[in-house]
């Protein structure tokens, strides 16, 4: 008997915590009978923030402090921009999906805490770009607020992408690693033929945030093009070393982090680091940029259960020639490569990711995994508006 095939075409909308713009994927989800998924990137695209939006979300997350008035009118920015977007995607592929699934902008996450008498209080996530808004312009079905549902229920409402990262890159044979580097570092382990009970995911630290951060300081830079400002200095180990000492890199998952953690202050104690054992600004940027492989390395040795022979890297960090290098030096002989050579574009997996949670929320499958975020229970995964 031959298998039935379902195809739904749905667009993923995602900006992550480097806040330079919106990643937009459109893409085809084919589910055949027996319930596996397969997707079909039709169109991958970004479009860039304009500076004053992109100024503004980055203040607000370094600690700029707004009124009620001035969140609404952020949010209300953010969500049409957005809408733009997902207009301008749709207008020019002369195509409706049949539901986009929008992460939105994050601008504030607080993971579970212990309280004083011993309990943990839920966590707290916003992102900005409300669903209702987007559904209203674009005529479509959308999903948003993922992370909410999972919070709820005690989990740290991050990762997220690991539930597609096993749906879509499990292999039978071999156990693998999804690794993406966007501003934030974050692992999904994946046993070879793993059950979705036994994945691992959670932030390994910082990505790409403090590199961009310094290259703009130091070098007026948005980023470090391939790597190049870091090949050019000398990492200094007992630095990074002793920065891997601080709590965040020595708590047990599930954690997860953002730039709540990773701030300009916190920047600018790193450099005054540097500058005390008197090195240059490209030997910053090498220490800055060692300091994500050692903490993806120092993950893998402290927190996977069995070392895996395949690191699928995805995110902007995928394209700095001296961390993937140094990635290579520091993990072998673990096989690093990118999720292009298993078909996934690795600037879109996270947008192509939250179209298909939002696939999953429609049709009423549970998207969040306990291992993963710590949550007490399996639950649907965002809030939905009907246009």
């Amino acid at each position: 008997m031959e298998s039935t095939i379902k195809t739904k075409r749905a667009l993923g909308l995602m900006s992550g915590t480097s806040m330079d713009g919106i990643d937009v994927a459109l893409v085809d989800i084919i589910e055949r009978d027996d319930g596996r998924l397969e997707v079909q990137q039709v169109v991958a695209e970004t479009y860039p923030y304009d500076k004053q939006l992109q100024e503004d979300l980055r203040a607000v997350c370094s600690g700029w402090r707004l009124t009620l008035e001035e969140l609404c009118d952020l949010d209300d920015r953010v969500a049409e921009v957005f809408a733009q977007t997902a207009v301008a995607v749709m207008d020019k592929e002369a195509t409706k999906p049949e539901l986009i699934g929008s992460h939105g902008q994050t601008v504030y996450h607080r993971p579970p805490e212990r309280t004083k008498t011993g309990g943990t209080s839920l966590g707290y996530s916003v992102q900005l770009g409300r669903g209702a808004v987007l559904a209203k312009r674009t005529g479509v079905v959308v999903v948003s607020d993922f992370r909410k549902a999972d919070i709820e229920v005690g989990g740290q409402g991050a990762p997220l992408v690991p539930m597609v990262d096993w749906l879509l890159l499990t292999d039978r044979r071999l156990t693998r690693t999804s690794q993406n580097i966007g501003g934030i570092g974050n692992v999904t382990y994946l046993p070879a033929n793993g059950k979705h009970h036994q994945v691992l995911g959670f932030d390994t630290g910082p990505g790409n945030v403090l590199i961009d951060m310094a290259a703009q300081l130091l070098f007026n830079k948005s980023h470090d093009d391939g790597g190049r400002l870091a090949r050019g200095g000398r990492i200094h180990t007992p630095l990074v070393g002793k920065w891997l000492e601080q709590e965040f890199f020595q708590k047990r998952p599930p954690k997860s982090t953002g730039r709540e953690l990773y701030t300009m202050g916190y920047l600018q104690d790193r450099i005054k680091d540097c500058r005390s054992q008197q090195l240059s600004d490209m030997d910053i940027m090498a220490t800055l940029t060692e300091l994500t492989v050692q903490s993806i390395a120092h993950s893998y040795r402290t927190f996977l259960r069995t070392t895996p022979e395949e690191v699928l890297v995805s995110g902007g960090g995928s394209h700095n020639r001296q961390l993937m290098d140094r990635l290579r030096e520091v993990l072998s002989p673990m096989k690093v490569t990118t999720t292009e050579s298993v078909g996934i574009n690795v600037d879109y997996k996270e947008a192509v990711a939250f179209a298909v949670l939002g696939y999953m929320r429609m049709k009423e499958q549970h998207g969040n995994l306990p291992s993963v975020t710590g949550a007490s229970r399996q639950v649907l995964l965002g809030e939905v508006s009907h246009p």
